[in-house]
């Protein structure tokens, strides 16, 4: 059942989400019941896992989990995903002026634009026989557990109203963000954890927090942002000589002015507000032991290259701060979160924003990322996980085939920012692997084939968490909105 429909008539929605009974803390009950084998799901269905669905979910999901591997800038598809012969038979040729007349670009000027070729050499892998280029040898391996899409398209060309597209449903501010609505539908399986937990590397993404926001939703639904290593919230550990005795006395003080205030003026976020508080008190027990490494085995910290050199010819945005080290760091992360039960883990690297320089930065990026997404991949299979946890990895859009010609720089060693076609894959949660999805045309200009947009993803994936997105809605300011607005479809082809 859908958490509107359990309203009765005489509550208002306010109260029902700031209730001990019906609002969050139903759904940790609902939780720890299921985690004890005394709650099943409504109708009797159970997930991969073996855990009843969340009584308010839709329908039995075939994903608990997601990890969404966000590669801020984006990446060129042309050079990783959607080989593209005839536009290396025509490299260096402008595009017809039809073609151009009523596109924006953010750099390219159109008046001198000419079509830039790939050199990469291209292979098929898996019994499937997916491409990939010579710059993803490890993930192609994985080829049969893949859903490669090759006709995304986005509505936005620029960064960060890119970024608030793939992450909210809408370019706008102040909306939830993907995994706020996946916690509001279902709540979180994690006791001491935050259910949405956003890791970083690199330069940090031009959306910054407006990427891991709850927007108008209550603010225990945002992201929380991890750091790499030490106590992974600031301020986690208590100071010097403050006993867990007396900060528990506080927090239950706390807790009686806060209630006594909620019930005086009923703000939901004084409830979440003292929420945070009881998390935060759990986390200083569960986080330090989530960040300690030391339980791995030296093959699994190997495998995802936790302690790997640098790449000896290290260049680019993507060289930032040792970020090949983090980045293996928050791969390895993010499965012990979703062992733990944390319902949306997203991983952000910002270093694909290649205007220039395409053939020194982007073989480097894909360096850092290639080892540990494949470990991650391999690993979670290995623990029986994928079948419950959904990967994702994309990008707010991709990459022209026109090369970058912006004034004052050397011309055409980059690509500019392409949302008509680009490419984004899944893995786990109940996709359905080993197959390609769409098709851009013959210079990956546009789609060709059974086009996608951004709000389709979304809706499909919230199919796969048992989530109807029509109705998993919030009333905010007079209007029921969603994830994906007012679009969106399920695409069934992607479906085990």
């Amino acid at each position: 059942m859908h958490p509107q429909t359990a309203i009765s008539l005489a509550q208002t929605r306010r109260t029902w989400l700031t209730s001990s009974a019906c609002g969050p803390g139903a759904v940790a009950l609902a939780s720890m019941l299921q985690d004890d084998g005394l709650l099943q799901a409504a109708d009797g269905a159970t997930s991969p896992g073996g855990v009843g669905a969340l009584p308010w979910s839709h329908f039995a999901p075939k994903a608990r989990n997601c990890i969404f591997l966000f590669q801020a800038g984006a990446p060129s598809h042309l050079d990783l995903f959607d080989p593209k012969p005839r536009l290396n038979e025509l490299d260096g040729q402008p595009l017809p002026k039809e073609m151009l007349e009523k596109v924006r670009f953010a750099f390219i000027q159109k008046e001198a634009a000419v079509l830039l070729g790939s050199p990469r050499r291209w292979s098929r892998h898996g019994a499937c026989g997916m491409d990939f280029s010579d710059y993803l040898p490890q993930l192609a391996s994985c080829a049969d557990d893949l859903l490669m899409i090759r006709s995304l398209h986005s509505d936005q060309f620029n960064h960060h109203p890119g970024q608030l597209l793939l992450s909210c449903g809408r370019a706008s501010f102040g909306l939830p963000t993907l995994g706020s609505w996946l916690n509001y539908g279902l709540g979180s399986e994690s006791r001491n954890l935050p259910g949405y937990v956003v890791l970083t590397s690199g330069r940090g993404s031009s959306g910054g927090t407006s990427l891991w926001s709850s927007g108008f939703l209550p603010s225990h639904f945002a992201g929380v942002l991890f750091r790499n290593q030490g106590d992974p919230v600031l301020n986690l550990s208590n100071p010097d000589g403050i006993p867990p005795e007396q900060q528990q006395r506080t927090l239950r003080t706390l807790e009686r002015l806060n209630r006594s205030r909620f019930e005086q003026v009923q703000d939901p976020e004084i409830n979440s507000r003292i929420a945070s508080y009881e998390l935060a008190f759990r986390m200083q027990m569960a986080a330090p032991e989530l960040m300690q490494l030391s339980g791995e085995t030296e093959a699994t910290l190997q495998a995802y290259g936790i302690d790997r050199p640098q790449h000896p010819q290290a260049t680019g945005r993507g060289n930032v701060a040792n970020a090949h080290l983090t980045y293996a760091r928050n791969c390895l992360l993010a499965r012990r979160l979703v062992e733990r039960g944390v319902r949306f883990v997203n991983l952000i690297y910002e270093a694909w924003d290649q205007h220039s320089d395409l053939e020194k930065d982007l073989p480097y990026n894909c360096w850092v990322v290639d080892q540990p997404i494949t470990a991650l991949l391999r690993d979670l299979k290995q623990r029986g996980l994928l079948e419950s946890t959904l990967v994702v990895w994309g990008a707010e859009f991709g990459r022209t085939p026109l090369g970058e010609n912006r004034r004052g720089r050397a011309a055409n060693t980059g690509r500019d920012h392409h949302p008509a076609s680009f490419s984004l894959w899944m893995a786990g949660g109940g996709i359905k692997g080993g197959q390609t999805y769409g098709a851009s045309d013959e210079l990956g200009w546009g789609v060709a084939e059974n086009p996608v947009h951004i709000n389709d993803f979304h809706a499909t994936l919230l199919h796969l968490f048992g989530l109807n997105h029509l109705q998993l809605t919030h009333r905010w300011q007079g209007r029921d909105f969603r994830l994906t607005d007012v679009g969106g479809q399920v695409i069934q082809p992607w479906l085990q």
